[in-house]
């Protein structure tokens, strides 16, 4: 454990964030959506299973349902944007070094309701026909 406040992990995440910001500064403006989910698709594709089965299926889904929201890496792990802003995420719980990965939303998905109580992240193991009807249902209201 480290003493200044950081685990290994969270440095790590926080290195990962800060080359994928000059990253995205250097690309052509053209190039930039392409190459992001390009990079995306890369980091899915280095998971281990079950995380890369879990992270293709919610990238298959949020790109089908949410067309508008932009694929890109946030610190280091898959996230889907608008304008810029992340609005979904999904961490690989082998990465973070968890039992389970996490998918998970921002305040940029608007989801917050009158009832005093709203999703803000799932801890996912697998996909069952359920928690893909549940994950379909929220992304499409976080575009709505």
């Amino acid at each position: 454990m480290s003493t200044d406040g950081f685990s290994e992990e969270e440095r790590r995440a926080i290195k990962e964030r800060a080359g994928e910001l000059r990253k995205e500064a250097s690309r052509d403006r053209g190039d930039k959506a392409a190459a992001a989910e390009l990079d995306v698709l890369s980091k899915i594709a280095e998971m281990e299973q079950p995380d890369r089965g879990v992270a293709e299926r919610i990238h298959a889904i949020v790109t089908a349902h949410a067309p508008q929201l932009s694929p890109k890496l946030w610190y280091g792990q898959p996230a889907y944007a608008r304008k810029g802003k992340v609005v979904c995420f999904f961490r690989s719980g082998h990465v973070d070094k968890e039992p389970y990965s996490t998918f998970g939303f921002t305040p940029e998905a608007n989801l917050a309701d009158d009832s005093g109580l709203w999703p803000t992240s799932f801890a996912v193991t697998e996909l069952s026909d359920e928690a893909v009807e549940t994950i379909t249902d929220l992304v499409r209201k976080s575009v709505s």
